[in-house]
């Protein structure tokens, strides 16, 4: 017979030992593997050297604070000095110091009788005297701002780098041919639109390979596109005397736009990723409103960005504000051009 006494406890728990037995320290040690089991961490089975690399790399990683002079300083260091054109400092900021009406002063009611009547197409002649007249083009590539330059001049060096000058330059011509493909392309479609034929694109391979992806990609656009007024046709300012030739005036879901048709080979599904094409398109539309060749007024725009590979075409419309909005900012560019031309 065995006369028991209380212990206090062992790991939290009561032990009633033998008054004349000794416990080993096996017992203990049993009693602590019984209750620790009970307490089993789920993070005991993580390999913990296996992750201990990923652990120490988040630990240590730092944000980089790399800004556009310190990109310049290392592209400066890898490719040599930037070589900048003379440009205006902030040109798209403040107001224009002369406002000129987007509109023209005459007010043209809508009729549908135009819209019957073939889309107008006045060629822009590149013969003597097209000097005198800037384009619109032109006019916004020499009013850069200083990051748009700094972006620009990083892309072309990296390309050069990756491609070769020769590579670059056939990279670049191949884009510019692709371009013009795809404007005559969308040009036989709209015009089949305006002479009332099936707008669908057809099957067959009567466009190049080149512009199938393209044309693919803005199908589902062009079935809200009606009514074509225009198709690559010159347009002039009279009284700002700049020029430009508009892509398109045809109504997109009913409302009557400047349209403007662009290639791209990255997503562009923001109106910001568009860089200066908004504000070129309200040039166009303007230029149309106070050119006498047109006897209507146009005070929307849509900027339609195609993609080679056939994704869904990205739509941006930009409504009468938007569209005075940039024309502001067309109105700075162009004395900022003016002041560099003098």
């Amino acid at each position: 017979m065995f006369v028991f006494k209380r212990v206090a406890s062992v790991w939290g728990a009561c032990v009633l030992v033998p008054k004349w037995t000794s416990l080993s320290v096996s017992y203990f040690s049993g009693c602590q593997s019984s209750l620790s089991s009970k307490r089993h961490s789920p993070y005991s089975s993580v390999d913990s050297e296996r992750y201990s690399s990923l652990v120490k790399s988040v630990m240590s990683s730092k944000v980089s604070h790399q800004t556009p002079e310190t990109l310049l300083a290392e592209d400066e260091h890898m490719y040599g000095p930037v070589i900048k054109d003379k440009t205006p400092s902030e040109p798209d900021k403040g107001a224009p110091r002369t406002f000129h009406p987007f509109l023209g002063c005459q007010e043209t009611a809508e009729t549908t009788e135009l819209e019957s009547e073939p889309p107008v197409r006045i060629s822009l002649k590149r013969g003597q005297g097209r000097s005198s007249v800037p384009s619109v083009t032109r006019i916004l590539q020499q009013t850069l701002s200083p990051e748009q330059i700094f972006y620009l001049e990083r892309w072309k060096k990296r390309m050069i780098a990756e491609l070769g000058e020769e590579g670059f330059r056939e990279y670049s011509q191949n884009l510019f041919r692709q371009g013009k493909l795809f404007h005559s392309a969308l040009e036989e479609v709209l015009v089949s639109c305006a002479s009332g034929k099936d707008r669908n694109l057809p099957e067959s391979a009567e466009h190049p390979a080149e512009v199938q992806g393209y044309l693919s990609s803005v199908s589902h656009i062009l079935e809200d596109v009606s009514a074509p007024r225009a198709i690559e046709s010159k347009v002039q300012h009279s009284a700002l005397n700049y020029l430009g030739v508009v892509d398109c005036v045809a109504r997109y879901r009913g409302v009557l736009c400047v349209i403007d048709w662009k290639t791209s080979e990255k997503p562009k599904p923001f109106l910001g990723n568009t860089y200066d094409n908004p504000v070129q398109v309200a040039a166009y539309a303007g230029a149309l409103n106070s050119d006498d060749n047109y006897k209507y007024q146009v005070e929307n725009g849509l900027i339609v960005v195609a993609y080679k590979d056939g994704s869904p075409a990205h739509a941006h419309q930009l409504s009468p504000e938007q569209m005075m909005d940039y024309w502001k900012r067309w109105l700075v560019r162009l004395e900022a051009f003016t002041e560099i031309q003098s």
